[in-house]
This record gives C-alpha cells, sequence and structure tokens, in this order.
C-alpha cells in the first residue's frame, strides 16, 4: 500500500480526537515549553548585553591598566583617538562612620567626564557631579544602601576613607556600568579621583586598577583601532575591549549556566520519552483489533507503521507548537517582572536560535521514544493480535530500528554538545541520563522480584499482600512508575548532595582553615607597626606576610600565553605576584630547586605544580611577565604545592627577589585569630593605618555561598520541571491501568473485601512504588554527588540525609497522590457489571 493509502487511515484514526494521547502531548508540550523558556530568557540576555554594550562597557571601548595610570604618551594617543575619554580608578578601601563602624568597599574614583554614557541614578534626585561637589569644604561621595544601612549613615552625614574626610550626598539606585565590573567583594562608593590626593590610597604599589572609557567616532572600526592600540603600546600590559562584549563575564555566565540548564531540562525530555513511550503502548494496545482488521485486509508492515507514525507525528507537531507558544510566550509576557529582578538588561521577544534548540531536542527525543514501540506493533501477525501479542510479540525492533534510534541518539548528543559548547559536560550529562535510566530499569525489574518473593511471606495482611501481587503480578506499572519519577528524584537528589556538601565545605571546613582577615596595601615602612600589633596579641595563632604586586602572564616561551594555555584561569586577566629569597614556611618544592637567599642573576620563577601540569608547563619554560608595563621574562626553576582550598595566601607565581623587588609595591598579610579578637585588631590596625584595607574572610565567604545557594535554585528548578513530567507520567500510567485496577477491585468485592482494604491496597502500592523509585534515585543521586564533589570540587563528600529523606519521602508522596487520584473509580465499581461486562 502506498503513503496515501497510510496517511488516509491515520486521517480516519485522529478524527477520534485525542484521547489516549493527552499524556502523550502533556510530556512534549512541557518537554519543549522547558527548553524554549529557558533559551528565550538566555538569548534575551544576550541580546540586551550587546545593544546596551557601551553602556556597561561605559564607552564605545576601554583600556585597563593595572596598578599605574595611563603615561603622557598613552593619555595623549586616546585624546586624539576619541571624541571624549573617562577616566575611572577601582580599588577596595574600608569605609569609617563617625562611631567608627568599619565596611569594606569598592571604590570607583572618578573624573568630571564620567559617565560618557547613560546616566548615575541617586536617592535623593540629583546629578552625579552635584554629589560629587559635596559641601562645606569637604568632598562628596555616593554609595550603595547596603553600606550606608551596615555602617548607620543617611545623606549629609560624614565618613572617612583613609585619612580623608567625605560627605555622603545620596545613595546609589543604579550604575550604567554595574554589571562590567564583575565580582565585588563590598558595596559601590563613588567619589572624584581627585578627592583622594590626601586619602593615603593610591601609593606607589597600592592595589588598584585604571580604566580608560572612548568615546569614539561614529563608524570606527573597533578591531582596527584596538590593534593599533595594543601596537603603539606592545609592553604596557593594556587590556583592551570594546562594546561588543561590554560585560563578558556576565555574558559567559549566563551562558554557561543556561547551557547547563538546556541539559537538565534535556532530562525532562528522557522522563517526557518515557512517558511518550508508555502512552504510545497503551493506545496501540488499545488498537489491536483495528490493527488485526487492516492486516487481514491485506496492509503490510509498512503500511500499519506510517500509519500510526503520520498520527504521532500530526500529534508531535500540534505539540511543539502549543509548548513552543508556552515557553517563548510566558517569558515574553513575564517580561517586566523578570527584568526588574535580573541586575543586566534583557529584550526579550521569539528568537530563532532557541526556537529551533528547542523543536529539534523534542523532535529527536519524540522520534527515539516512538520508533521501538511503533516498530513493534509492525511485526505483530494478525493471527496473533487478538491474543494480545502487544504482550507476546518480539522484544526487540528489527535491526533498521535499532540503528534508527542509535543515529537518533547521536545526533540528540551531537546537537547538546553543539548548542551547548561543552562536549565535556554534556557527554557528563548524557551519561548520567542512560546510567540513571538503566539503574532505574533494572530496579524496577528488581522490584517487581522482590514483590513476587514477598508475597507468600506476607500473611494476615492482605491489604499488603495485594499491594505486592499488583506490582510484581502482570500489567504491572512499576516501570513507568519507577522510570518516570526516579530520573526527575535523582536529578533533585543529585542538586541537593552537591549544594549541601558544598556549602559545608564552605561555611564549615573552610573557615577552620581559613584566616580571620586579609589585609592589603600595606606599606613597607608599615610593617614593623602592623606585625609589633599582631605578634604580641595572644588570641592570634598565626601570621603570613608577604610582599605583593600583580602582573599579566603575557607570553610562554616567545608565544602568546593564551594560544599555549587557552582559557586557563592564570592567564585571564593579572594575577598576584610576589618574591621571596628563601623557601616560605609550608611549601613544597615537588620538582626543580630553589634559587639561593643571595641570588642575583637573571630571574627565576617558581609556579605551582598543579596549575603548571593543568598549562602544560615544565622545568626551563621561559614565562614573560608585564608588570607595571615592563616585560619580564623568567625561567621556571621550581614546581611547589599551593592549597587555595584554605582560602589562605597562595601565589601561583613566586619570583627571586632581584628581579622585582625595585618595582613599587606593598605588603599582604593573613591573620588567623580567635573569632572574640577581629573587632579588636580590625579597630586597632585600621585607627593606626588608615590606608590599609582590611577582607573579613567570613563575608566573602557567606557572598560565595549566596551566589551558590542562587545556582542551585536554578538548578533545583530545573529538575522541577523534570519531575512535573515525571508527575504526567505517573498520572498516565495511573490512567493506562485504571481498567485493570478496576476490575481488580471487583474481583476483591466479590470475595469479601471492604472498599477500606482495597483503598489501603492501592495506596500501599503507589507509596511502596514511590518510595522505591525514591531510593533508588537517592543512590543516583548520592553517587552523582559524590563524583562531582571528588573529581570536579576537589571536595570532602557526606551524605546529607535531610535532603536523602525528602527525597524518599517525596518520591512515595508524589506517587500516593497520583494512585489515588484514580482510585476513585475503581472503588465505586459494581462488580457484576464489571465481570459481565469483561464476560
Amino acid at each position: 500500500m502506498s503513503l496515501v493509502t497510510a496517511a488516509r487511515f491515520a486521517r480516519r484514526e485522529l478524527r477520534g480526537g485525542l484521547r489516549g494521547f493527552r499524556i502523550f502531548l502533556g510530556c512534549v508540550i512541557l518537554g519543549v515549553a522547558a527548553i524554549a523558556a529557558v533559551g528565550t530568557v538566555r538569548e534575551s540576555i544576550t541580546v540586551g548585553l550587546e545593544r546596551e554594550g557601551a553602556t556597561l562597557l561605559g564607552g564605545d571601548a576601554s583600556i585597563e591598566l593595572t596598578y599605574r595610570f595611563a603615561t603622557d604618551a598613552e593619555r595623549a594617543w586616546m585624546n586624539e583617538t576619541a571624541d571624549a575619554v573617562s577616566e575611572i580608578a577601582d580599588f577596595r578601601s574600608m569605609a569609617i562612620a563617625p562611631d567608627g563602624e568599619r565596611g569594606l568597599t569598592q571604590i570607583k574614583a572618578v573624573d568630571a567626564a564620567y559617565p560618557l554614557l547613560g546616566r548615575v541614578e541617586l536617592q535623593p534626585d540629583m546629578s552625579l557631579a552635584q554629589a560629587l561637589d559635596g559641601r562645606d569644604g569637604l568632598p562628596g561621595a555616593v554609595m550603595h544602601p547596603i553600606l550606608t544601612n551596615k555602617l548607620g549613615l543617611e545623606p549629609g552625614d560624614i565618613f572617612r576613607l583613609g585619612t580623608q574626610d567625605f560627605i555622603l550626598s545620596a545613595e546609589i539606585q543604579r550604575e550604567p556600568d554595574n554589571a562590567a565590573g564583575g565580582f565585588t567583594l563590598g558595596p559601590r562608593t563613588i567619589v572624584r579621583t581627585e578627592a583622594l590626593g590626601a586619602s593615603g590610597l593610591l601609593a606607589p604599589g597600592s592595589l588598584f586598577s585604571t580604566e580608560y572609557r572612548l568615546d569614539l567616532p561614529v563608524g570606527t572600526d573597533l578591531d582596527a583601532i584596538g590593534a593599533e592600540a595594543e601596537a603603539a603600546f606592545p609592553d604596557s600590559g593594556l587590556r583592551w575591549r570594546d562594546a561588543r562584549n561590554g560585560a563578558p563575564q556576565v555574558e559567559e555566565f549566563v551562558n554557561r549556566l543556561g547551557a547547563f540548564l538546556i541539559l537538565v531540562g534535556l532530562s525532562g525530555l528522557a522522563v517526557g520519552g518515557v512517558g511518550i513511550s508508555a502512552a504510545l503502548r497503551a493506545y496501540l494496545a488499545t488498537k489491536t483489533e483495528t490493527i488485526a482488521t487492516l492486516r487481514t485486509l491485506g496492509a503490510d508492515r509498512q503500511t500499519i507503521f506510517l500509519t500510526y507514525f503520520f498520527q504521532i507525528g500530526v500529534l508531535a507537531c500540534l505539540g511543539l507548537a502549543v509548548g513552543l507558544m508556552l515557553g517563548v510566550g510566558i517569558p515574553v509576557l513575564l517580561s517586566s517582572l523578570i527584568e526588574a529582578r535580573l541586575p543586566v538588561p534583557a529584550v526579550f521577544g521569539a528568537y530563532p536560535g532557541p526556537i529551533a534548540e528547542a523543536v529539534l531536542y523534542s523532535a529527536l527525543t519524540v522520534l527515539i521514544f516512538t520508533l521501538w514501540p511503533l516498530a513493534r506493533a509492525q511485526d505483530i501477525r494478525a493471527a496473533t493480535l487478538f491474543r494480545d501479542a502487544m504482550e507476546t510479540g518480539r522484544i526487540l525492533p528489527r535491526w533498521p530500528y535499532l540503528v534508527a534510534i542509535a543515529v537518533l541518539v547521536t545526533a540528540l548528543l551531537s546537537a547538546a554538545i553543539w548548542f551547548s559548547g561543552d562536549a565535556r559536560l554534556s557527554l557528563w550529562t548524557a551519561g548520567g541520563i542512560v546510567g540513571s535510566l538503566a539503574l532505574l530499569s533494572l530496579a524496577a525489574i528488581g522490584i517487581k522480584q522482590l514483590a513476587r518473593l514477598l508475597k507468600p511471606v506476607i500473611r494476615g495482611r492482605p491489604s499488603l499482600g495485594w499491594a505486592l501481587a499488583a506490582i510484581g503480578g502482570p500489567g504491572t506499572t512499576a516501570g513507568p512508575v519507577v522510570l518516570s519519577l526516579g530520573l526527575g528524584l535523582s536529578v533533585l537528589a543529585a542538586v541537593g548532595q552537591i549544594d549541601q556538601n558544598l556549602r559545608s565545605a564552605i561555611s564549615r571546613d573552610l573557615p577552620e582553615r581559613a584566616p580571620s582577615y586579609f589585609f592589603v596595601d600595606i606599606q613597607k615602612d608599615q610593617m614593623p607597626g602592623f606585625l609589633e600589633r599582631l605578634e604580641n596579641d595572644p588570641e592570634i595563632s598565626r601570621i603570613d606576610s608577604a610582599p605583593m604586586l600583580r602582573g599579566i602572564l603575557t607570553q610562554i616561551n616567545g608565544r602568546p600565553a593564551e594560544e599555549v594555555a587557552g582559557d586557563h584561569w592564570v592567564v585571564q586577566g593579572d594575577r598576584g605576584i610576589s618574591y621571596a629569597a628563601a623557601v616560605p614556611d609550608r611549601t613544597t618544592i615537588t620538582d626543580g630547586e630553589w634559587w639561593g637567599a643571595d641570588y642575583d642573576g637573571p630571574p627565576q620563577i617558581s609556579f605551582a605544580a598543579e596549575e603548571a601540569e593543568e598549562m602544560g608547563l615544565v622545568l626551563g619554560d621561559v614565562l614573560t611577565l608585564n608588570i607595571l608595563g615592563r616585560d619580564i621574562s623568567a625561567t621556571i626553576t621550581s614546581l611547589r604545592e599551593v592549597d587555595f582550598s584554605t582560602a589562605g595566601m597562595g601565589f601561583v607565581m613566586l619570583l627571586n627577589p632581584a628581579a622585582i623587588a625595585g618595582a613599587p609595591h606593598t605588603f599582604i598579610s593573613t591573620v588567623y585569630a580567635e573569632a572574640p579578637a577581629e573587632a579588636a585588631i580590625l579597630n586597632d590596625l585600621s585607627g593606626k593605618f588608615p590606608n590599609i584595607t582590611a577582607i573579613r574572610v567570613r563575608d566573602a565567604i557567606d557572598q560565595v555561598s549566596d551566589l551558590l545557594a542562587g545556582l542551585a535554585s536554578a538548578t533545583a528548578w530545573g529538575a522541577a520541571a523534570t519531575l512535573l513530567t515525571g508527575f504526567l507520567v505517573l498520572i498516565g500510567a495511573a490512567a493506562a491501568d485504571q481498567t485493570a485496577r478496576t476490575r481488580e477491585a471487583a474481583i476483591l468485592k466479590t470475595i469479601g473485601a471492604s472498599r477500606a482494604q482495597i483503598l489501603a491496597s492501592l495506596a500501599l502500592r503507589a507509596s511502596l512504588l514511590g518510595a522505591a523509585a525514591g531510593l533508588v534515585a537517592l543512590a543516583a543521586g548520592i553517587t552523582g554527588g559524590w563524583a562531582v564533589s571528588h573529581f570536579i570540587m576537589d571536595t570532602n563528600f557526606e551524605i546529607a540525609w535531610t535532603s536523602a529523606l525528602l527525597i524518599v519521602t517525596g518520591g512515595a508522596m508524589v506517587s500516593l497522590l497520583a494512585g489515588l487520584g484514580f482510585a476513585w473509580a475503581p472503588m465505586q465499581a459494581r462488580p457484576a457489571r464489571i465481570l459481565r461486562s469483561r464476560e
């Protein structure tokens, strides 16, 4: 028979409506909607960042320098090239209130041209220039509300930065270029650069960076002008950015998080695929007489296959259309609410990229999970269809269909790698999904076998016995229930275990080993007084101090560093650099030899061993560092262990003193003290040395914990979508099993069972299957959490029992709700009518 004949049969079948396909449609709609929604939000943020790139950057382009302001020659080039230039200095310091309360702040020192684009919104409303003018002979400042609340300040109050008093003119409501700054440890304070002249905060060697925002003429070739700047000042250490990527850190974070959430969404599609396959099997089981009639009339295998394949195609397209409308429409309709919670601009709309991604993922998933039951149906002979051949036919479809399924799975995995841009993450996710499905499938088989073994043992408990008989008997729904519910719970369990262990490592383990304070910007002549205060305090157990510079690793063996090391974090931006004559305390040399205490030959460098291995560095490699605009080439002569997990002092690169000791620099110190002594230490040192900045490690840990909480929450919402799909599949399994349950209830009533006993049996069946799915999911989640903690996070792992118990309990409750929702019809069934209709 022809395609036309199969299409005609399919059209006639569809006249019956969507009965039997509601769960199929629901699974498709949820899967495509989840992926389309995540993709739409991600793309909307990306478009917003691109459209507002100049505003976020603060200009059409920017030049960033470390530890210094631009030279006369550099500034002359900028003034000649740009229509306007704005100079900004950025650094950390301590803001001190009149009552002595102190708070860490990220200071932005600006000139009169700032901001070139956009407007700083203040409360009370005024211009930034007016706010920074100050009054009564004091320079003005504006401050973020978080810091004003911490210090108890209000507009009109006086506070101090370094040795300079400022008057607080207003609170910052919005900075146009805030997203370009990346992660900061303290709330923002904005002052004029010229007002810091007497503060002592920008002394030689202080840790600060400068940025020059350029307003370029219309039509400027950004690539050409960037290359010109780097060619004009090749050894200056400048870093060039332009408006095409105004907030690179934010954009990278959004893309990575979006890719990860879409991969989590694929687990929801996998659950939906189980539901799709189960719904199709149930539907085909009701069509045995129709298929038998067609086969009797001469329909071949291909016609049967195409008839139902066309139906699935039409319904899948319907599900895709509805899912896309929801996935794209909901973010667009809620755009005002979403934008209000985003720290970056977003332009919401229907974008072809996310739509194509969602359609491709969903279409491949539908094909993968429908080919198997369709192929089985076409192989059933007409003579056996009337003997329930859907259950007795061959298990595996013919080899062409197995090959087609394998090709589709490969295409789905390739698409995930392509869209996410992270092959390793995609493969790990795919492996986790496949492994979880395999484990859950084996668990379903094991649960059925265990139910059969326990059935004879249970005596005197009829409700439990009937529940076990239903779980282990023919027509059991153990497979769909455990697969659909278990995979969603597995994702939630893994997220819960990873989140709790990472939080524990940060909030419990880290403070036991971490210092109380980091003190930075300590001048060399201040070190004796600084150490005198600390060394005589019995509450202080340890003090580590070292000279501190910052530089950029620009070349490795004469080649650009990024060509050799890729995107390794050591070559991304400037890094802390120090020097030492002797091997520092608690330092282990793993390879090579340390220079002598009196060494004054060519520059040598000791590199962190783990980072060297990751970057492919070995002894004898020559590294070029740009420090304060000067290139220094040094040979790696030793490798050493550096433990960054303690939040203590650690330098990737240490040089011999003669190489850099003459450069302007300050010192950094870590102080380990008992908690009750921390406040006195801070007050004494900041009072005596106003220029010193103290960073409380506990505050930094809290910021990281808050960030992790947000990531865990986003991932949990993705897993919740998977669980919702699983619940929908549960409903489908319960609905498909309702006829069997009704007949079972009728038989039980006939032999004397009460309604309470039957209801208890149905509830126990659902609860046991849900709890079993929760236990298997917990095992998968704990295994996944351990693997991530051990191999990726490199942290200790302990089972989070609270999260574990919630997973098992949640599985039982979700399954119970789905089971009880379809218990009404079996409970109300009249045995005579049901058994007579069966005959």
